[in-house]
């Protein structure tokens, strides 16, 4: 037993026979195509009955599949619109109090020494 050598020697692996028991890297380019699935498409899903497919990273209605009313997606939108007007508004009126809040304080403060 070596006082500083490595005693760990596993065995080497015998070399393989063969690099693949597939025979499908034989098959030309089309047909693989057809045996492995590799021409996917556009993925699509179905969601409440509105057809989605997914182009340039976001998932889009489908032409033709939307059901509901164009009036409805423009109030909507303009609902949406003024919901962010008043969430603004309110954050607005919040900083407005926050910072008479800490005036008041400070000047206790002085009031007390």
């Amino acid at each position: 037993m070596p006082l500083f050598g490595n005693t760990f020697s596993p065995k080497k692996t015998p070399p393989r026979k063969c690099a693949s028991l597939s025979n499908l890297h034989l098959l030309d380019r089309s047909t693989r195509e057809i045996e492995l699935g590799l021409e996917y498409g556009i993925p699509t899903m179905n969601l409440a009955g509105q057809s989605l497919k997914f182009e340039n990273g976001q998932w889009v209605a489908e032409s033709g599949s939307f059901t509901g009313d164009r009036r409805e997606m423009q109030r909507l939108r303009k609902r949406n619109q003024q919901l962010e007007e008043e969430n603004n508004l309110l954050r607005l009126k919040v900083d407005i109090l926050l910072d008479m809040l800490s005036e008041t304080t400070a000047e206790s403060h002085l009031m007390e020494k």
